[in-house]
């Protein structure tokens, strides 16, 4: 579109001017809305699956639009055997630092996976910084005023204090509450029959031992997806051309399997 992705323009690429902290406000809002229409979707509601910056574009009025919907998930309510919208899934689908830990910890996707992600597309909205960390730097600075908004992206203008600080702190809210539900799904969840489904490697069909997220948004062991690679532009899963050969460890998978290794 017009204006590229909101990504393009949080990092000014080709030195595009930065958005004004109203403009940010309003796409929040827009984005917002959009995942409301599709969570609230008849006779299915839709689970983007994929939502970040790279993936919303923008037009000449700095519109918003949804793009990249081929992660998405139409969920069978009939399916599940509660009032939850919650699918279980057997490998991990998405980008790294958007996808909740609920998700990455027991492979059950639902549209609280989106609100999470979007959580981090308006830390992002406001601060201008990469995802990877976000959230510890805000929880670090956020008791403190001055170092609080010192992450702010000054090239925005002038913030409203009291709504930017509301913004952030139910981000951070809800990533408290998110680990809180993480454990407790953890500890009712888990079944002696065998490792979760989204522990193995779907090349190897083994628990992985240093599970790394790939192009395709999947999560291989680091020594399969190498090899692999090494001899393949595709991905293992989709068969569809990657565009690029980037991996990136995932640390919280890693940590959920150690955890299940301990609990054995």
């Amino acid at each position: 579109m017009e204006s590229g992705s909101l990504d393009d323009r949080l990092m000014q690429v080709n030195d595009t001017p930065a958005m004004p902290w109203f403009e940010r406000f309003r796409i929040a809002f827009e984005i917002a809305s959009a995942l409301v229409f599709l969570h609230k979707s008849k006779p299915r509601p839709i689970i983007h699956r994929d939502l970040k910056p790279g993936n919303i574009l923008l037009d000449h009025n700095f519109v918003s639009k949804l793009e990249d919907i081929g992660l998405s998930t139409m969920v069978n309510l009939e399916d599940v055997s509660s009032k939850l919208t919650v699918l279980k899934e057997t490998s991990l689908v998405g980008t790294l630092c958007y996808i909740d830990p609920e998700y990455q910890r027991t492979g059950i996707i639902s549209p609280k996976s989106d609100v999470y992600s979007l959580g981090i597309v308006i830390l992002q909205l406001i601060t201008a910084k990469s995802p990877i960390g976000i959230t510890q730097k805000v929880e670090e600075t956020i008791v403190d005023d001055a170092e609080f908004m010192a992450l702010w992206d000054v090239k925005a203008g002038t913030w409203p204090m009291s709504e930017t600080r509301t913004d952030q702190t139910l981000k951070i809210r809800s990533s408290r509450l998110w680990k809180v539900v993480d454990k407790a799904q953890n500890s009712v969840g888990r079944t002696p029959s065998g490792p979760p489904s989204h522990f193995i490697c779907p090349l190897l069909k083994r628990v992985m031992k240093e599970p790394c997220v790939a192009a395709d948004g999947y999560t291989y062991d680091r020594e399969a997806i190498q090899d692999w690679l090494r001899e393949n532009d595709t991905s293992p899963v989709t068969n569809l051309p990657l565009p690029d050969k980037n991996i990136l460890a995932n640390y919280t998978l890693y940590s959920a399997i150690m955890e299940w290794k301990s609990s054995k």
